[in-house]
C-alpha cells in the first residue's frame, strides 16, 4: 500500500468538535476501504495568506494515511463534496513522520531569541565610505 498526507482546511466557523467529526468521517472512510489512518493532527485555527471564500482563518487538519490509490480518490471525492472544507490537499509520500510534523515542531522553538538581535543575518562590519556612481546622471 501507499503512503499519503492528507491536509484540509475546514471553515473559521465550525467548532472544534465539528472539526474533529470532519477528521473522523475522513478516518472511517479510510478505514472502511481497507485503509489505515497512523496519525491525526489537529493544527488549529491559521490564518490564511488570502481569503478562500470569504474565510480569512482556517482549521487545519493532517492525515497520515497508508491505503491503496483507489481509497485516496474515493477520500478526495467525498471531501470535494463537504462544505465544510474549503481547500484539501493529499501529497504521496516516501516514508510518513513518526514524531510530530513541522507544523507542531514549529510552536516549540523560540521566536528570535537563539538568532541573536539581526536575525539570521551576521554582523556586516564597518563597510567603509560610500563611493559616487559613474552611470547616475548628473543633475537630476
Amino acid at each position: 500500500m501507499a503512503l499519503y498526507e492528507h491536509v484540509f482546511l475546514a471553515r473559521q466557523d465550525l467548532a472544534q468538535a465539528q472539526v474533529d467529526a470532519l477528521a473522523e468521517t475522513a478516518t472511517k472512510i479510510v478505514e472502511d476501504m481497507d485503509g489505515k489512518v497512523t496519525k491525526v493532527e489537529t493544527w488549529g485555527l491559521r490564518s490564511l495568506a488570502y481569503k478562500i471564500a470569504k474565510n480569512r482563518k482556517a482549521h487545519y487538519v493532517m492525515l497520515n494515511i497508508d491505503a491503496p490509490a483507489g481509497v485516496v480518490a474515493e477520500l478526495e471525492r467525498q471531501t470535494q463534496i463537504n462544505e465544510d472544507v474549503i481547500r484539501y490537499m493529499t501529497v504521496k509520500v516516501d516514508a510518513l513522520e513518526t514524531g510530530p510534523s513541522v507544523m507542531m515542531r514549529k510552536q516549540d522553538r523560540p521566536e528570535r531569541g537563539d538568532r541573536g538581535p539581526r536575525g539570521d543575518r551576521g554582523d556586516r562590519g564597518d563597510r567603509g565610505p560610500r563611493r559616487e556612481r559613474e552611470d547616475a546622471p548628473a543633475g537630476e
